[in-house]
């Protein structure tokens, strides 16, 4: 199956055929356990945003149900039957403090595509959303029936905690941050594999506030994942795609926001044309660009990050330009280039600077991305700020200290005049057998404006230089916005444009 887009949307009655044609195949070991239309009916009337989907080129593969219930009426010890009201949901109020999951399932043929794990993070995003203390709900364990004879369910649970037992829904719940409560004991008659044992389990939120009389906040914080690239020797494309692999993969299970990777990555691959001359073995390498871009679209859906994908060669025409890609989580894409090429890279490559300054959506807001000599020409990010960017992520490609130290002053820079957060990622190690690519130096970082609220150097975090790893950071947003009102100076705020204003003039954009 080809995942071309995915989506996370609240629930319509008129998904109901499609939603029920997915349970059946979901709980094909227990026949007749799908939802009624009227009970769907009845969720949507009485909860309608607790009822979650998620859907794969357009079609419904998955469902997270809930409702909002007052848990001390019920306590810990309690069947399915009574906490939704015999089926009828009459239990949710508006005024609860726990968010119940009802069901949540996900087709067998779209399961390893991390599609549930998207709908328990959307469950706790409105769990944070809505100011409730907890996620609660009786887990299935459809495995225990195959232990049965030699093993209590208690038993059974701690062996699945300690990975000496798999079980389907209890590992993939205890891998999303659930603890066990306790077990629940004639919790869902007609449960044969689980033999009708539950496990009760709780999802806390560590944002809660008791009200207070105003409306809670909401989270605003964006976890950044720097990927500091080593280069080394590839023979194939699949090579260069395993370990690009490996980084999203380790990025992904810090569940950061944004994976981000350096200028040129995919250089390696050039080994094999070094005999050609060097603007010849880069357009070589420029066929491989649309492959890498759909590999990392495939990646960015299948661990549920957004992926920055440094840049590489790509022919416009007959002209060579450097360009990348923003692959986002819910499958779509969208390119970027180069503005500004430097003497070496005209002079070797022949390369061509691009023609668009634009920020991109993403579902953390919107992101300007400038692409290494690009970060060191200060009108750029200033139109970029202009247009609402709160994050400013550069890859670059850096062989020298001096060049790095340029990319680096510059960026830190960038964070102060535009009030924002600057993320910079490039590689490290040598490439002896591609030309104009011998050496790099790197040293990863994400960079602060400097006041108060944030360090006092501007720098948030900073890897280890040229050393291979990654480099997992969170950024607050909501802290940028407390600055540009109320900051010790304010950038935007204080510029003089009943002086100076800035233009771009290819599309006559003017910035007042």
């Amino acid at each position: 199956m080809e995942i071309e887009k995915v989506e996370i949307r609240k629930l319509n009655i008129d998904d109901y055929h499609e939603l029920k044609a997915s349970m059946i195949v979901a709980y094909e070991g227990w026949p007749g356990a799908h939802w009624s239309e009227s009970h769907i009916q009845a969720l949507l009337r009485t909860f309608s945003e607790g009822q979650i989907a998620v859907f794969v080129n357009d079609i419904l593969v998955g469902c997270a149900l809930s409702i909002s219930i007052n848990y001390d009426h019920f306590g810990d010890d309690h069947t399915y039957k009574e906490i939704t009201g015999n089926y009828t949901f009459t239990t949710h109020t508006p005024k609860g403090n726990v968010l119940y999951g009802i069901d949540v399932f996900i087709r067998p043929e779209f399961r390893g595509f991390r599609l549930g794990r998207r709908l328990y993070d959307a469950r706790k995003e409105l769990c944070e959303k809505l100011n409730l203390k907890a996620i609660i709900f009786g887990g299935r364990i459809p495995y225990y029936h195959k232990y049965s004879d030699e093993l209590t369910p208690r038993m059974f649970i701690d062996k699945v905690k300690y990975k000496e037992i798999y079980d389907p829904t209890l590992s993939f719940q205890l891998a999303n941050d659930f603890h066990v409560k306790r077990i629940l004991k004639s919790y869902l008659p007609g449960d044969t594999e689980s033999k009708e044992f539950a496990v009760l389990l709780q999802w806390d939120n560590i944002y809660y506030e008791k009200p207070t009389g105003k409306k809670p906040g909401y989270k605003s914080i964006v976890r950044l994942g720097l990927v500091q690239w080593q280069m080394r020797p590839y023979k194939t494309l699949e090579d260069l795609f395993e370990q690009a692999e490996y980084f999203v993969d380790a990025v992904s299970d810090y569940k950061s926001d944004f994976a981000l990777f350096p200028e040129f990555f995919n250089a390696p691959l050039m080994a094999q044309w070094n005999h050609m001359s060097e603007s010849d073995a880069i357009r070589e390498l420029a066929v491989y660009t649309e492959r890498i871009r759909d590999k990392f679209s495939e990646l960015a859906i299948s661990y549920n990050v957004n992926i920055i994908t440094g840049s590489m060669p790509y022919l416009i025409g007959e002209k060579l330009h450097n360009v990348g890609y923003l692959c986002r989580r819910n499958g779509t894409w969208e390119m970027y280039e180069k503005i500004h090429v430097t003497p070496d890279e005209v002079k070797c490559w022949g390369l061509y600077g691009g023609e668009e300054i634009k920020v991109l959506e993403t579902d953390c807001g919107p992101v300007g991305i400038l692409i290494c000599y690009d970060v060191e020409f200060p009108e750029l990010s200033r139109i970029l700020a202009e247009q609402g960017m709160k994050i400013l992520f550069v890859p670059f490609l850096t062989d020298t200290q001096n060049g790095y130290s340029r990319v680096r002053y510059c960026a830190r820079a960038r964070a102060i005049e535009n009030e924002c957060y600057v993320a910079i990622a490039g590689s490290v190690g040598n490439l002896p057998k591609v030309s104009n690519m011998d050496i790099q130096f790197a040293q990863s970082v994400v960079f602060t404006p400097c006041d108060f609220s944030f360090p006092t150097n501007g720098i948030k975090a900073e890897a280890t230089p040229n050393t291979e790893m990654i480099l997992v950071v969170d950024v607050d947003l909501d802290l940028l916005k407390e600055l540009h009102s109320y900051g010790s100076v304010r950038n935007l705020k204080d510029r003089r444009i009943d002086l100076y204003d800035l233009r771009t003039i290819a599309r006559d954009y003017i910035v007042e």
